[in-house]
């Protein structure tokens, strides 16, 4: 579906087909392309829908589900993590490099289990993350058919699920004993991608399943196995999530700031032009029906304002049900869309809550992409 997003209304556009079932999407770096994953058992297919035509222009098909796939530059080629395929000679699991010009599979890295898959700014420089595993695998795109490695096993990491790169720093995010099922710590370890090495000791953070990197600053958000409490808040979910601010500047970092946010697994974050950062969880506890309201109504999203002086007094949680799968803010609205419980909704980041104008959408919602700069 399309949308006008600088007035939130749907044009005269016809819908552009992207699958059976479509979910998350990629947008390549110029917003050209998008990659939109279908995850039909049928198919396991990557759509590229051309968004200057408005168009889908071909499918991939997958040989397993994926649910993580990167285009670094526009044009290039694009990687899809997939835990299942069949390696020859090896392990389950493998990236898929994705020909998007020709809507092709051009080669098979072998990683087992691979989960996740990153990139840095120009795509020389992959890292992948793998279920159940202390390492993380460097794999250089360069290297295939040349006889030089393609890949790199590098340990000492903690259940390491993702990571955010800058330059050739990367931030990797250790999820710990909310990995694990233990009471290890989550923590954010700094990796140097010119030398493959861990610079530093790793900072200990509550939780560490996503984060985003707002210039010198870091925001981490997961569970933590040690402090789950509610602190500060009156709901009747039992547990509770936490977000914790990082400056990175400082050697070693230092945890700057805490705030308790919604539990669940948490995948997603949109910082807003006014400085809102939305959170998004999947399996979280639900509380009442938004439906139909009586009392407390709470989901899976957390809206936390870092402009705030006190951090147990920076957390909104909205009236809503449901996991978040999808988040899109604009750098010149104070706007954020949010797709929770597979309906779209409209926030107004000034007030933390929905506008009044909200979309009369059919059909089940699981993402949302901005196609323009604006």
């Amino acid at each position: 579906m399309i949308i006008n997003a600088g007035n939130d209304t749907i044009p005269p556009a016809a819908e552009i087909s992207a699958g059976f079932t479509p979910s998350f999407i990629v947008p390549s770096p110029n917003l050209a392309t998008f990659l939109v994953y279908d995850e039909a058992l049928s198919s396991h297919s990557v759509e590229i829908i051309n968004t200057q035509t408005e168009a889908n222009s071909g499918n991939i098909t997958l040989p397993g589900p994926s649910s993580s796939i990167v285009m670094p530059l526009p044009g290039g080629p694009a990687y899809a993590a997939v835990p299942s395929a069949t390696v020859t000679g090896g392990p389950l699991g493998a990236i898929e490099v994705l020909n998007t010009s020709s809507a092709s599979v051009t080669a098979s890295i072998g990683v087992p289990g691979v989960q996740t898959v990153v990139s840095n700014a120009n795509g020389a420089t992959l890292l992948a993350f793998s279920a159940d595993s202390d390492a993380v695998t460097v794999v250089i795109p360069a290297n295939i058919n040349t006889g030089n490695p393609v890949t790199q096993l590098v340990g000492g990491f903690n259940r390491p699920v993702t990571a955010l790169i800058s330059g050739t720093t990367a931030y990797v995010l250790n999820c710990g004993g909310e990995c694990r099922g233990d009471t290890t710590p989550a923590s954010v370890q700094v990796f140097d991608l010119n030398a493959l090495s861990l610079v530093g000791p790793a900072v200990n953070v509550d939780g560490a399943t996503v984060g985003m990197l707002n210039g010198t600053t870091l925001y981490v958000a997961g569970n933590s196995q040690l402090n789950s409490a509610c602190t500060g808040e009156t709901t009747h979910a039992t547990t509770c999530g936490r977000l914790d601010v990082v400056d990175t500047t400082t050697s070693p970092m230092t945890v700057t700031s805490t705030a308790v946010i919604t539990d669940g697994y948490h995948t997603l974050m949109s910082l807003s032009l006014n400085g809102q950062l939305f959170i998004g969880a999947k399996n979280c506890t639900n509380v009442g029906d938004v439906n139909n309201p009586s009392g407390e109504v709470r989901g899976c999203l957390s809206i936390y304002n870092t402009t705030a002086t006190s951090g147990s007094n920076a957390v909104i949680i909205p009236p809503d049900n449901g996991d978040v799968t999808g988040l899109q803010g604009f750098s010149t609205r104070n706007t954020e869309y949010v797709v929770q419980g597979g309906n779209l909704r409209i926030y107004d980041t000034t007030k933390d809550a929905l506008q009044s104008l909200q979309l009369n959408l059919v059909g089940v919602f699981y993402d949302v992409k901005a196609a323009d700069f604006f």
